[in-house]
């Protein structure tokens, strides 16, 4: 049986990939990049469906948030295992340009390129989604909670959308950190299992994730069967007005992306840096 690699060996397979990401090309980053935003997106729409019902009831809450997080975690499971390019997961590239393996060019092309690829296999999702008629399961209460939660996210202020999406994030890289660590497909499994469900239960807030949840509250929107039952289950006309294109790009893609770029380069890539190496190039005495 294989142990698990060290902090220092953590950091030295962190700069080896991300020195293989920064050197991609763009086509395969594009490529990459759809398949991690899809990937994420099934996620997201399979922890919905799991869990709707109990998300509109507040007596089950808590226990459907538990639910959408146990499911949610697929997603960086079908991302890691699978092989594709994830930007939440790619912040960490921040410890390798600390340690002069890359480019700051090298970091924001990649990071651009799979930000711009991940809303792409989001919105793909998002069509499929609404042309499958899955929305209107039980009385068009999925649908609703489509709505719901896409609102929620909207009204959510600066802030708070910020904060939240470094605890998300944070989370997130931790679990691709601690995957690397292993070497079998179940020990990988078992790492990034519990962080992403700590995140999803917690309510935090994850840039890519939202590349699905907020289209497809907008896209929900349009019909009126779904507004009406939206009204039903809480949601205020106040919270459904905010549902727009600024509320997606300006009030919560842009704060959580700000968050979850802080939470995965500075809390786990550049702490786990310093904690081994120090920010002066070799090794730290012990």
């Amino acid at each position: 049986m294989s142990k698990a690699k060290t902090v220092a060996e953590l950091v030295e397979t962190s700069n080896t990939i991300a020195i293989t990401k920064a050197g991609s090309s763009w086509t395969k980053l594009v490529a990459l990049g759809i398949l991690a935003g899809a990937y994420i997106a099934f996620a997201a729409e399979a922890s919905t469906m799991a869990a709707y019902n109990l998300l509109a009831d507040p007596a089950t809450y808590g226990f459907g948030r538990a639910l959408t997080g146990a499911v949610f975690s697929a997603g960086l499971m079908l991302v890691v295992v699978a092989g594709a390019e994830l930007f939440t997961g790619n912040t960490l590239m921040a410890g390798a340009l600390a340690s002069k393996k890359i480019s700051f060019g090298g970091m924001l092309r990649n990071w651009g390129i799979v930000y711009a690829a991940n809303l792409v296999g989001s919105l793909l999702l998002v069509c499929m989604m609404n042309s499958s008629g899955l929305w209107h399961a039980s009385g068009d209460l999925l649908g609703a909670m489509v709505i719901k939660i896409a609102a929620g996210k909207t009204a959510l202020g600066f802030e708070s959308a910020f904060v939240l999406g470094i605890m998300c994030n944070w989370l997130v890289c931790l679990a691709v950190w601690m995957a690397w660590s292993s070497e079998s497909i179940g020990g990988k499994f078992a790492a990034i299992f519990f962080p992403i469900w700590l995140f999803v239960m917690s309510g935090f807030e994850h840039s890519v994730a939202n590349m699905y949840y907020i289209p497809a509250g907008l896209v929900a929107k349009l019909s009126p069967e779904f507004v009406a039952k939206a009204s039903e289950i809480g949601v205020s006309d106040s919270a459904l007005a905010g549902l727009d294109l600024h509320g997606f790009l300006v009030s919560n893609l842009v704060p959580v992306t700000l968050g979850n770029i802080v939470g995965g380069s500075f809390f786990v890539a550049l702490v786990y840096l310093f904690a081994s190496h120090g920010f002066g190039g070799g090794k730290r005495k012990q």
